[in-house]
């Protein structure tokens, strides 16, 4: 027996379940380049005043010295999770000397790939192997793979939420595929993994809806090799007629070698296994980089993921990990916490570069993949739900698009964004009243009226907003008027959760913790790789 989505709205619309439904945790990591006013790659390194890259909970580096990453910590409103994410950019803002943050995923006009500079933090050994992975990731994958910037958006229900579902379940006799009901956390971790598979299923739907990189400077293409049908705009922009993600796409956060690993999501144990088998895997060509060469660090070793960071996955599980411990060994001591959502470009319509809206939608479609139950699928039915995403990042407004769906025989049936689109819709619309109900508002509705109407005109995507603003003024013009805008309003802007004194505080705090890291090492560098990698 299974439950279908309609059980499980009732379940939860009960009185006594609502306030389940209503803890949502969600965190945002937000990823945003460093430029000057005129539009080029910054120069300057971490702004010391910003505090400690290594230690500062909110305001970190990514890749590269100048692509700064913003953190909230888990927020039980959608509003309140935006507003954290505004007063990091407020602070920022008015410590980094007049500089801008680009408000796209597809980086600005950088004139030598080479010289973008790597993160740094510091002289401890776990700063050291922070730099030496990036300084990997440049050797594999090139200097550009740095500067591209995206949304990570991170997602819990509440341990309410999954007794009552747990609960269900019992009486409903579900037991698992030993044959025999689950114990809660081992629930709750395969329970996540089947929103994990259904999110591979319909996840098309994110670049379809919030993909805002149809288009790229030309500079990016330095050194790259394609076969992608670029056309050119009168200002010289490179753009695909229907593309809405090309950061999600081959240009973007791809890797051939990792395209043979077969790492599934059917369970716990067994995407545990694949990840470490991944890391495990010697890779021929990342052997030709070498590993330490003439003294120095080129990679941290020359398997196809240096660690498990690397692995390059639209939506991951997690769980925080302790100190030095890999998050596959917290994943599968501890079981899934929460899920990472990474398909989502940085929204250049937004000073946050993700809308409240967005949030809305993405509570519904989450919640919505925990109440639609599937089968565990193979690897060969796992290929065609990352085809649909291909094509979608590549020519998702294409009005001849058909995408492959299996229906309950198993079979593989063809269908339109807009009909696929409108019938997945349906059924979100019931999600959406149930979370109007738990939060008693009505703007999760709203956002279903909203996004829908994307799924019947695709003039209204954000890539075909932005395609159409590019035939009248550059994509370095169209995104420094929005960066200009957004820093003056994050400066004009009131901090609504922290305050000047919290982050006056916080730095000097994060360097003195970063010291005390580095004066606590005992061992050499390569001694220290070689005991975490053992």
């Amino acid at each position: 027996m299974t439950l279908s989505l309609t059980d499980y709205i009732g379940a939860f619309s009960q009185s006594e379940n609502l306030a389940a439904v209503a803890g949502i945790g969600r965190g945002i990591e937000r990823e945003a380049l460093r430029i000057l006013p005129e539009g080029k790659l910054s120069e300057h390194g971490h702004y010391h005043q910003l505090g400690s890259a290594l230690t500062h909970g909110q305001i970190t580096t990514d890749y590269s010295e100048t692509l700064l990453e913003f953190i909230t910590p888990v927020s039980h409103s959608p509003e309140q999770a935006i507003a954290q994410l505004q007063d990091i950019q407020k602070y920022t803002f008015d410590n980094i000397d007049g500089e801008l943050l680009w408000p796209m995923s597809m980086p600005c006009f950088v004139n030598d790939a080479e010289k973008i500079p790597l993160a740094q933090y510091g002289s401890s050994n776990i700063g050291k192997m922070k730099t030496v992975y990036r300084q990997g990731l440049k050797n594999r994958y090139g200097s550009m793979m740095q500067v591209i910037s995206g949304i990570h958006f991170n997602f819990s229900f509440s341990q309410d939420f999954w007794q009552v579902q747990h609960k269900l379940h019992q009486t409903a006799k579900i037991e698992s595929a030993a044959g025999t009901p689950l114990p809660l956390d081992d629930f709750i971790s395969d329970r996540y993994f089947s929103i994990l598979r259904n999110y591979k299923r319909f996840c098309w739907l994110i670049p379809y809806l919030y993909g805002s990189s149809p288009a790229i400077c030309g500079s990016f293409l330095q050194g790259k090799e394609h076969n992608l049908p670029f056309k050119k705009t009168a200002f010289g922009t490179l753009y695909l007629e229907y593309a809405t993600s090309l950061r999600m796409s081959d240009l973007g956060y791809t890797s051939a070698e990792q395209s043979t690993l077969k790492i599934c999501y059917n369970n716990l144990a067994d995407y545990v296994a694949g990840v470490q088998q991944a890391i495990k895997l010697k890779s021929k060509d990342f052997a030709g980089i070498g590993v330490k060469v003439n003294g120095q660090y080129q990679q941290l070793n020359d398997n196809v993921l240096q660690i498990e960071n690397e692995l390059y996955a639209p939506i991951r599980p997690k769980r925080v990990a302790k100190s030095g411990e890999k998050p596959s060994v917290a994943l599968g001591e501890r079981g899934v916490e929460y899920i990472e959502v990474r398909a989502l470009d940085v929204n250049p319509l937004s000073d946050t570069g993700i809308s409240l809206e967005q949030v809305y939608f993405l509570d519904i479609f989450l919640t919505f993949c925990a109440f639609v139950d599937n089968k565990e699928f193979d690897c060969s039915a796992q290929k065609i739900h990352e085809s649909n995403m291909n094509d979608v990042v590549l020519r998702g407004r294409d009005p001849e698009l058909l995408l492959s769906d299996t229906n309950k025989q198993g079979d593989v049936v063809l269908k339109s964004v807009t009909s696929w689109g409108n019938e997945i819709f349906e059924q979100l619309k019931l999600v959406a009243e149930l979370l109007d109900k738990a939060y008693q508002t009505s703007n999760y509705s709203a956002a279903i009226v909203r996004e829908q109407a994307k799924i019947n005109d695709a003039n209204l995507t954000p890539s075909a907003q932005i395609l159409t603003a590019i035939q009248e003024q550059s994509l370095s013009q169209y995104a420094l008027d929005k960066a200009s805008k957004y820093r003056q309003q994050a400066k004009e802007r009131d901090y609504q959760f922290y305050s000047q004194e919290f982050f006056d505080a916080s730095v000097p705090a994060s360097h003195q913790a970063q010291a005390d890291i580095e004066a606590a090492d005992v061992l050499n560098f390569d001694d220290f790789l070689a005991d975490y990698f053992a």
